[in-house]
């Protein structure tokens, strides 16, 4: 998805869209929609990722006390650019279920345009994986996406022990190699929070497959800072995120993530610097205890 995202922001707003004069109202369009798209690039591949080895955890019956996470969890973000609240994202833990005699886990992830933006480009995704709870690897994904007029869907069943994924789209199926023990755009950051030191100075590598091909994603802690925001005021870790390619709106491709510094290590904010201003998530609902499942 990184690379089919970038492609598609270049396409659509290559450097010359800025040049020739137009109305304001178009400009911000424009603009707003490049957020989104940017957006959608943070809350999936590039939130940071750990992949060191294959990790044993407990079964799916002891995911709620075993996880920083819990089924029911849902963690709701405010996007904004300059002060303008673009969109809403919201990363949910639904489950457990069953697919072929296994229990999974259900991870769900919606980004959705507020009303003012959709009136010159909506945005209406969402991104359904399948995570083995034992593994914290992904089994299946589906990418439900809705830009402006486009619609597409992809479908992702990953084979782990094989090294292979089966690729639905536009009607195809191809069945490609990927590296063993590799995440997709959502199970990455659930795999992170479980496994990623927290300590100042740790760093790790992960592999995260979409669009046919294998990225790797690089993350560093960078150090412990209080930060304040609708959640109050929280001791979080800052982390770094590298990201090996660039795109018409990125800076250096790095993105900071903060997450809590305590058993839940919540995503409570992240940030991207781009060619004004920057880019800015911030958790608005979720960081109380979850009690039950949506």
């Amino acid at each position: 998805m990184c690379a089919h995202l970038y492609r598609n922001l270049s396409r659509d707003f290559p450097p010359m869209t800025f040049c020739p004069p137009i109305q304001s109202h178009q400009r911000g369009g424009l603009l707003l929609h490049a957020l989104l798209v940017r957006m959608w690039l943070i809350l999936g591949c590039l939130i940071l990722g750990a992949l060191s080895s294959s990790v044993s955890w407990a079964g799916a019956g002891d995911l709620t006390t075993a996880r920083p996470f819990q089924v029911g969890e849902q963690l709701t973000f405010d996007i904004s650019w300059l002060n303008i609240t673009a969109g809403t994202a919201v990363m949910a833990v639904s489950g457990p279920g069953t697919e072929g005699g296994q229990s999974l886990v259900k991870l769900v992830t919606t980004a959705q345009s507020r009303p003012a933006i959709t009136k010159f480009f909506p945005v209406d995704n969402r991104v359904e994986s399948l995570l083995d709870p034992a593994t914290l690897l992904p089994e299946h994904l589906t990418f439900k996406r809705r830009e402006g007029k486009k619609k597409e869907d992809i479908e992702y069943a990953f084979q782990q022990k094989e090294g292979k994924v089966t690729v639905l789209k536009g009607g195809t199926t191809e069945i490609l190699d990927m590296p063993p023990g590799t995440q997709d755009v959502i199970s990455c950051l659930y795999y992170a929070r479980s496994a990623l030191s927290l300590q100042p100075g740790a760093a790790l590598t992960m592999n995260v497959y979409h669009d046919k091909k294998n990225r790797k994603l690089d993350v560093r802690v960078e150090e412990i800072e209080t930060i304040s925001g609708p959640w109050g005021t929280v001791e979080t870790a800052r982390l770094l995120v590298v990201m090996p390619f660039q795109g018409l709106f990125l800076n250096q491709g790095n993105i900071r993530v903060w997450l809590t510094n305590d058993e839940r290590r919540i995503p409570v904010r992240m940030k991207a610097k781009v060619v004004i201003g920057s880019i800015v998530a911030d958790l608005v609902s979720g960081w109380q205890a979850s009690t039950a499942a949506p």
